[in-house]
């Protein structure tokens, strides 16, 4: 099992859970998050005062995936989440030693 995590903005939400699910992708957790990479945020002018915006709005979404899954389902977020533009975000995926479902006790591939 692996987790793909992956860094969006956050009008690409809705594509890349559609994509998600057209691979067979059942559930994820969406997190809103701030943070920064290249981009080094950016400035905005309120009433008259500029100011640097340092943290810019993403959203993180994770998905626990048994190993035949990953490929499809890093493809599917790369198609629906790239603009072409700096900040589109990033991909992680790491190893999953175990999962249980607490309702029912079921473990590893069945708990997802």
């Amino acid at each position: 099992m692996k987790q793909v995590t992956a860094i969006i903005k956050p009008f690409k939400l809705d594509e890349v859970r559609e994509a998600l699910a057209e691979v067979g992708v059942s559930g994820l957790t969406v997190t809103e998050v701030k943070g920064f990479g290249r981009q080094k945020g950016h400035t905005e002018l309120y009433r008259g005062a500029e100011y640097v915006v340092d943290f810019l709005p993403k959203i993180r979404v994770e998905v626990v995936l048994a190993d035949d899954l990953v490929e499809q389902a890093i493809e599917a977020i790369l198609k629906a989440a790239r603009t072409g533009k700096i900040g589109d975000g990033k991909i992680f995926v790491t190893p999953v030693e175990q999962a249980i479902r607490i309702r029912t006790g079921e473990a590893d591939e069945e708990a997802l």
